[in-house]
Order: C-alpha cells, then structure tokens, then sequence
C-alpha cells in the first residue's frame, strides 16, 4: 500500500443559526424551524435560509453547552447504501477499531444521491462528533466547509483518485479497470460488454467503465455495448439487463459488471438460459463477495478489500491529528472463479 500527506483542510469559526438569519434576512426562529423541519414552512422561506445555510457551510449545533470541547465519542459514517455485502464488510472494519477506542458509529445512508448525502451530512454533523467517514471523493460544495468549521478529521474511503478533503484511503479505480480489460483479453475475449446500475451516479464507476473501454480500445478490442439500468444494483436488474443485452448484441463473448450483485444476476441468467459459462459467455464482476465464491460456477471478480478499507479509514481518522492526512492505496486482486 502507497500513501502521501499533501492535502490540507481550511478550519473556519463555525457559523451560528444568527449567520444564516442575517444571511437570508429573517429571524433566528425561522431558521431554527427550517432546520427543524417543522410543519407550515412555504417554499421560499425554506428554499432562503437553505440558500444562506449552504452559503455558510452551516450545521445545527445539538449538544451545545452540553460538552465541554462540542465534541462526542461518536463518529459519522455516510454510506451510499447497505442493500449489499461490500458496505457492511466496510462498517465491519470501521467497528473492529471504533469499539476498541470506546467509540460509536453513526449511520447516514447517501442513496447515492448528492442532496440526500448533504441533508444527512448536516444532520450527522449537528451532534458535534469527533470525526467523520465518507465514500467517495465527490461532494456537494458546501459539505468541506461545514466539516472545516467544526474542525474534525474526515476520511474517504473506496477512492483515491482526486483531491481528498482530508486522508482517504481505497483503491484506484482505473487501475483495476485495467486489469480487467487485461485479463480478459488475455483469456481470448475480443467481443465484450459492460453492464452497471445506480444510473452510473457513482463518480468511481464510471471512471472505471471509461477506463475500461480505453483500455479495451488500446489492445484493439473496442466494447460492443454497455447497458446501464437505473435500479440500484441487485441480482434481479443484472439477470436483467444480461437478459437485455444479449438479445441486442447476440455476439457478445463477455461482460463485465460493475459489482458482484450485478454479476450474479447475469451467471443466474445464464445458468436458467441453458448458456455455458465460461465457454459461451464469460462473465467478470467486482468485488469479490463471499457469496460468489459459494455458487455452483463460483465467479470471477476484481477483488476489492472493503474490510481493510473500513478498519484503515477508521485508524487513519484517529491518528490524524497527530500524523496529519494522508491518502493510503490499498491493493486489489482477481479472484478468478470460474465465470471467466
């Protein structure tokens, strides 16, 4: 694993419910109700002090006067969802420290939805917890000020390519998409395909998708299609949208997926569909979930080591203060199976 420490966090006051009235140009009350979410707010009085909130980076302050350093033994962790195993493998590892130090996670799930991820970062961030966890390197503007002003640790996890607000540590993305495009056309497939979900909002993914296709260009075997559904991922969309992709593209050789979910969709397709997997269709996934392993043709995936990644983010947000931020890339692997 390779890590660096060149990336700082700009620490402001934190602003007050007063800031933002002034801001909007209404009263404190009013602002204390928006945040509140109490009922009979209009629109306009909503969509101002949210304006003049996200202007000032604000977070409500729950335990005000309640702690002595505005600080608890808890911290946040922002997930985009836990419909699948590779984020509970995460918030595994983020617990095997945590509970060592004394210290709790608190949960906020992001949908993968940028205004979601920022309401609940808010949220998270008014019990005044002493560091915070996030996925990804892409968010909303006003969320590294609000984390700024409050001056705790943050770290992010899953990817490392881009500019961290603080430590991060995960895998690069486009690396591992090399890799796949490498493998299989080494394993003989020339005319493959690519299916994801989620709408492709996570920014990590498609980078993965183009870098697999440039890679794919460069070795002369150009992608034949992909197929992106809208559902978050699950087996049933990738039986799917294999299902799918097969009836527009009858050629196709291999696809590669963007998760492991995805993938077992496809390999249960196949399986009912009568197509032999490997000989007739390969099929790669990503992640390397335990359940892959355990299926009658066990799959082929890019492993990732998401355990590792939570138990890492969660040591690297502890000793941050003492060793500053810095950005650790963890390593990742084929898990061959036998899809491929």
């Amino acid at each position: 694993m390779n890590d660096r420490s060149d990336v700082k966090t700009d620490k402001r006051a934190r602003s007050t419910v007063r800031d933002v009235a002034t801001l909007a140009g209404v009263s404190e009350i009013s602002v204390s109700r928006v945040m509140r979410d109490a009922p009979n707010i209009s629109d306009k009085l909503r969509d101002k002090v949210m304006e003049a909130a996200n202007a000032l980076s604000y977070t409500p302050n729950r335990v005000a006067g309640a702690l002595k350093n505005q600080s608890s033994n808890l911290v946040a962790v922002v997930l985009p969802s836990m419909s699948n195993e590779v984020f509970s493998s995460v918030l595994d590892g983020i617990e095997s420290v945590l509970n060592d130090q004394g210290l709790h996670a608190v949960l906020g799930l992001s949908e993968y939805d940028a205004d979601r991820e920022l309401r609940v970062i808010r949220e998270l961030l008014s019990w005044s917890p002493m560091g915070i966890i996030l996925t990804g390197l892409h968010h909303r503007d006003p969320i590294p000020g609000m984390i700024a002003q409050l001056d705790i640790p943050v770290v992010q996890i899953m990817d490392i390519e881009g500019a961290p607000i603080g430590s991060a540590v995960g895998i690069s993305h486009s690396a591992a998409a090399v890799t796949a495009a490498d493998h299989l056309y080494d394993k003989g497939y020339r005319k493959i395909g690519y299916i994801g979900a989620w709408s492709e909002r996570p920014e990590r993914s498609r980078a993965r998708r183009m870098a697999f296709e440039a890679r794919l260009e460069e070795r002369g075997a150009p992608l034949i299609a992909s197929l992106i559904a809208e559902e978050r991922s699950s087996a049933m969309v990738g039986a799917r949208a294999t299902e799918t992709l097969r009836r527009q593209h009858p050629d196709i050789d291999c696809i590669f997926f963007a998760n492991d979910d995805l993938a077992l969709g496809g390999l249960f397709h196949a399986l009912s569909a009568g197509i032999d997997v490997p000989g007739e269709l390969g099929l790669l996934g990503f992640n390397g979930i335990e359940i892959g392993k355990a299926t009658p043709i066990p799959l082929s995936s890019i492993e990732t080591p998401r355990f590792e990644m939570g138990r890492e983010a969660a040591k690297l947000l502890l000793s941050s203060k003492d060793d500053g931020n810095r950005v650790m890339d963890l390593s990742f692997k084929i898990s061959d199976g036998k899809t491929v």
